[in-house]
């Protein structure tokens, strides 16, 4: 598990192969990531974006931004957790992910970024 904390909010992030949805005879290999944010700060903040970006061995480099995560834009208040899944299709058996959310004060409006730490994917058959 990776972690990182910015303003007072901890991002932790544990990726997980899925081999029941992976094929890799055509390079198809399915990852999980599990996503704990954790609000230290003093203050009530939503997620408001979610903005990644994604390498595979090739170098191939993919982005995706929109609208908070998995279709929600959750509130923490000081203290709260939020924890959802989500997942990432690679060509090749390993990759990296990392990127940023948009965070929002909810007493003032002040927006921030906080940083999702970079986390690696990789097939573990091929650590042996």
């Amino acid at each position: 598990m990776v972690t990182e904390i910015t303003q007072g909010v901890k991002v932790s992030v544990r990726p997980q192969y899925m081999p029941d949805y992976s094929k890799p005879e055509y390079s198809h290999f399915v990852f999980a990531y599990h996503i704990t944010i954790e609000n230290y700060s003093e203050y009530t903040v939503q997620l408001l974006r979610r903005h990644w970006f994604i390498f595979d061995a090739n170098a191939t480099v993919g982005e995706v931004e929109g609208e908070g995560v998995i279709g929600q834009q959750p509130i923490l208040e000081p203290g709260d957790k939020h924890h959802y899944s989500s997942g990432c299709n690679l060509k090749t058996t390993m990759g990296k992910m990392k990127g940023t959310y948009l965070m929002e004060r909810v007493s003032d409006g002040h927006q921030f970024e906080v940083t999702i730490p970079e986390f690696i994917m990789i097939v573990p058959y091929i650590l042996n």
